[in-house]
């Protein structure tokens, strides 16, 4: 549920100005001023909340709905009970996204997590370094010799931001990151403890062990990524490592030296993608996915949660399983072997 002591709304909203801003259709004109300060799962509700309702087995819910509004197709838009205004959209979801965000900015965008503005007095700023107007760096922050941060981003709390690194406007690095060796973009924003820019696991065989392979290059960050806490981005061993622009990473994920990610993907928990990677625009990889060196993931691939991947997987395909192979074919060795398992169980098998 929403808490108000985290999270107060912005303002409240009507359901006629939801339409609006949704692009959706409100069916019966009258509730137009019904009054939004809220957001619930459908199962749960509440006096002043907006709710969804997407899926044909979530349909069930909407005869029971105890919400001030709720957004769902338009073939639902006759289960709901009176009373409450009902808003049709062709991705409910989605349009409940855009008015969560209106409703409670802190929640969508990290923002300070003092009162503090400006430059704090207990951050330790090089004389080099470079911050713009607008900027919030907070207690305990370290940026290093000829740093720079854009107007509009926080770094928060014991953030490190190492020598030469650049961070674009209306960023946010959050409390205990460490950035080095770096260029980021705008509206980037890295959740706290990730790891940016540290050494890539380069090392060669010598006569008394392995040896370290010195890494050379950089992290390359395009605008509007989202790195998700305790994630680690290696630099580039010689080449860079770049994570392309609206690209999203979840919490737990290791990025190795010198991998290319594309643009608009969704990398999920747990996954590890190991070096030299090249991943193509819009791909989906599920949580734990884990990918064998110097491969290639092609434009709009989805990956299965927890399936381990040594080769090359083509645009558009649905991969899955452990070595990964394409999920049709996955689902039938399944089939197969769950046959064969009966089969055995019940007397019939071949031993």
């Amino acid at each position: 549920m929403t808490d108000p002591v985290f999270f107060a709304p912005s303002r409240r909203y009507t359901a006629g100005e939801v339409a609006t801003l949704t692009g959706s259709v409100l069916v019966d004109s009258g509730h137009s001023d019904i009054s939004i300060g809220a957001l619930a799962p459908a199962s749960e509700g509440g006096e002043n909340a907006l709710v969804f309702v997407d899926g044909k087995r979530n349909s069930l819910l909407m005869p029971s709905l105890r919400a001030a509004a709720v957004l769902c197709p338009v073939e639902f838009a006759g289960k709901a009970p009176a009373g409450v205004a009902v808003l049709t959209h062709p991705r409910p979801q989605q349009a409940f996204a855009l008015v969560g965000r209106l409703l409670f900015p802190t929640a969508a965008t990290p923002g300070p997590m003092t009162a503090e503005t400006g430059v704090s007095p207990h951050a330790h700023i090089d004389p080099t370094a470079y911050v713009e107007a607008g900027a919030v760096i907070e207690a305990g922050v370290v940026i290093g010799p000829g740093a720079s941060v854009g107007s509009g981003t926080v770094i928060a709390p014991n953030a490190v931001i190492g020598q030469s690194c650049q961070i674009g406007r209306d960023g946010y690095v959050g409390p205990g990151a460490s950035i080095q060796y770096a260029l980021i973009g705008n509206r980037v924003i890295i959740h706290g403890g990730a790891r940016i820019g540290q050494d890539g696991f380069g090392f060669v065989g010598g006569a008394k062990g392995p040896e370290r392979v010195p890494q050379i290059g950089r992290v390359v960050i395009q605008d509007d990524v989202e790195i998700g806490s305790n994630t680690t981005v290696d630099r580039g061993a010689m080449s860079d490592t770049i994570i392309g622009q609206g690209t999203k990473i979840d919490n737990l994920v290791q990025i190795a030296h010198n991998v290319r990610i594309g643009r608009n993907c969704i990398i999920a928990g747990l996954s590890g993608i190991s070096g030299s990677v090249v991943v193509g625009d819009n791909v989906t990889m599920g949580g734990g996915v884990g990918l064998a060196d110097h491969l290639t993931i092609g434009s709009g691939a989805k990956l299965a949660a927890r399936s381990g991947f040594m080769s090359n997987v083509p645009a558009g395909e649905i991969w899955g399983g452990y070595p990964a192979q394409p999920m049709a074919e996955a689902m039938r060795e399944i089939a197969m072997l769950r046959t064969m398992a009966r089969a055995r169980k019940q007397g019939k098998g071949n031993g």
